[in-house]
């Protein structure tokens, strides 16, 4: 994250015609290098990160699509909670970069449920030991993992850490229960890019990033690895 300054500044020194940027972040970094170059997004939370004036007419030189990361990262609890019996505890692990929505919408999500939200935070790499640690100390008996670009990347890390201290663990995309995740839901990430692909298609033949509407995903997708699902000795309703 350290870095997205300098890659922004390089792209408009490059005088580039479309920068992508990803997260609540990264988007936030391209906007304060360039008011000119269009800006296409697959952001978090975009309202709640105030990237856009509206979805309808997102203004200036940002448009691209939200994922609508704390609405389904509460959903996801409940999906956590429908697996995991007796639920009572869940580690949240939460990059602060994406805004303090999907913790808000999670712990709201969790009251009714009678779930204690611990929420983690993960920057990097190196917190991720002591993440689970926190997570075994405070009794957790499952795990959510937030969206964020830095925790996807990490994703392969987290599911090892989740299998080696037996947690089940929810993720965002398919692709997460693919490298052994427990499971997932959230929308179809090869149809996020391909709906990026189609914005960015339509700035470059011409259109203005303040005519497009932000756009919401197309498709969710529910997935399960019922190899872990064995190994956690869960049965999946």
């Amino acid at each position: 994250p350290q870095q997205l300054a300098e890659f922004a500044a390089e792209f408009v020194r490059m005088k580039v015609d479309v920068i992508q940027a990803n997260g609540d972040l990264a988007p936030r970094v391209a906007q304060q290098a360039t008011t000119s170059i269009p800006i296409v997004i697959i952001s978090d939370d975009v309202g709640g990160a105030g990237l856009i004036a509206s979805l309808s007419r997102p203004g200036a030189n940002t448009t691209g699509l939200t994922i609508l990361s704390p609405e389904l990262s509460a959903k996801r609890l409940e999906v956590l909670n429908e697996v995991v019996p007796g639920l009572s505890r869940v580690a949240a692990l939460w990059d602060p970069t994406t805004g303090r929505s999907q913790v808000a919408m999670t712990e709201a999500a969790a009251k009714p449920l009678n779930i204690k939200i611990q929420v983690i935070e993960v920057g990097r790499r190196e917190d991720l030991a002591a993440a689970f640690d926190a997570a075994r100390k405070q009794d957790a008996q499952a795990v959510n993992v937030f969206s964020s670009p830095v925790l996807e990347a990490l994703h392969r890390e987290i599911v090892t850490l989740a299998e080696v201290y037996r947690l089940p663990a929810i993720y965002q995309w398919t692709e997460h229960v693919q490298a052994g995740g427990l499971l997932a839901y959230g929308p179809s990430l090869a149809g996020v890019w391909r709906q990026v692909g189609g914005i960015t298609g339509r700035i470059l033949k011409g259109a203005k990033p303040s005519d497009l509407p932000v756009e919401l995903p197309t498709k969710l997708e529910m997935a399960v690895n019922i190899r872990t699902a064995k190994a956690l000795r869960l049965t999946i309703p």
